[in-house]
């Protein structure tokens, strides 16, 4: 068999593992369809409902004026309902309009309806709400037609988690983690809730307090748990770009082609939060001013790989209840902080490379064996 007929009897394989279908249904059956629960939008998939008001009043414009609009993807169940993977954005705006919509980090709540503003092309529209729409427009609104892919549910898992993860990569800017979020679960969802339920625990969270609100809306806190478990298991593999490295092992994870022991690594994770919410606190990845010797309140990625990894050659060895173990912990961590050459290398600024990392770990892992030797 030649290289081409190769590659192309390859293709062919794959194609036959995505079943589709197109169908065009009206905007008022799919708000039919959502009322009922036979079109799905996940509520970690809701919560990125980024539209602002004059952006969802226009789309609302687009379609009283009968103007073609894109179409959205839904992926079938084995009760042959639909949920949403890619169109977030218009079929929110369309139940908002309409009252349907429940999206508290915008403030929204079910029954509120959105009153159209910064229409560009009628603006005799602006301040017109669903209720008060004219009977011909409220009939042209529910009419308007839009083409639904399906991926039906014969398709292979694997190749539907691939087009779900494509088709939310583009269009609103999202953070790696939310994508990842709504993506994984097409694999398998304990991972991904494992990550969100750490991601809570408390000595953790006083860890992290520098990290910024917008940070955290965006998930940030939940990456951050992410980064210590796919460091701490598979560090081997990274080479430059965390996001990616992050991604890979996650799917690994969830599709059950990476080793996890869920209660070992709890635990893991647990006791290194503990130590160093019970030594450093709020300040367990913060940097040191060179000169003034002070914490400065800002959160450093270098700092939490460095301290959270460097930490787990002697989880085991450290006893929290013998006397004095976390007096000398906490004296052999601030003098890490310290120290200028741990500074100088774990100053940001083009140290995302392996070398780095490990020489970052390697720095507080020797120091804290010294004191906590096996």
């Amino acid at each position: 068999m030649t290289d081409a007929s190769h590659l192309i009897s390859a293709v062919e394989s794959r194609i036959k593992d995505v079943r589709t279908r197109s169908q065009d249904l009206s905007f008022n059956e799919l708000f039919n369809m959502y009322r009922e629960n036979d079109l799905q939008i996940r509520p970690e998939y809701q919560r990125l409902f980024r539209w602002d008001r004059g952006k969802e009043s226009r789309f609302i414009e687009s379609l009283l004026l009968e103007m073609p609009v894109p179409p959205i993807f839904v992926i079938e169940d084995s009760l042959g309902r639909y949920e949403l993977i890619d169109g977030l954005q218009r079929m929110s705006t369309y139940l908002h309009f309409r009252g349907e919509l429940e999206a508290p980090q915008v403030s929204v709540a079910k029954g509120d309806e959105l009153e159209l503003v910064d229409c560009d092309i009628v603006r005799e529209l602006d301040g017109l709400t669903y209720k008060n729409l004219p009977t011909a427009l409220e009939i042209k609104l529910k009419r308007h037609f839009i083409r639904v892919e399906v991926i039906r549910k014969e398709s292979d898992p694997r190749l539907r988690y691939h087009m779900f993860k494509r088709l939310n990569t583009g269009g609103e800017q999202l953070t790696d983690q939310e994508v990842r979020n709504c993506t994984i679960r097409m694999l398998d969802a304990r991972f991904i809730e494992f990550i969100a339920e750490k991601a809570k625990n408390q000595d953790f969270q006083l860890c992290i307090a520098p990290v910024t609100d917008d940070a955290r809306s965006k998930l940030y806190d939940q990456e951050l748990v992410l980064r210590f478990f796919a460091f701490r298991n598979d560090r081997a593999r990274y080479k430059h770009e965390v996001g990616e490295f992050m991604t890979e092992y996650m799917e690994r994870v969830a599709a059950g082609d990476e080793p996890f022991d869920y209660g070992e690594q709890e635990v893991a994770f647990d006791k290194t939060f503990r130590l160093l919410a019970r030594t450093l606190g709020e300040n367990s990845f913060a940097r040191v001013h060179p000169t003034a010797g002070t914490f400065v309140q800002q959160f450093s990625s270098y700092h939490y790989e460095a301290f959270t990894l460097g930490l787990q050659p002697v989880l085991a060895a450290l006893s929290e209840e013998e006397p004095g173990a976390l007096g000398r912990l906490k004296h052999t961590l601030n003098a890490i902080k310290q120290d200028a050459q741990f500074q100088a290398i774990a100053r940001s600024g083009g140290k995302n490379f392996a070398g780095p990392l490990n020489e970052r770990i390697a720095f507080v892992e020797s120091r804290v064996r010294a004191v906590f030797p096996q």
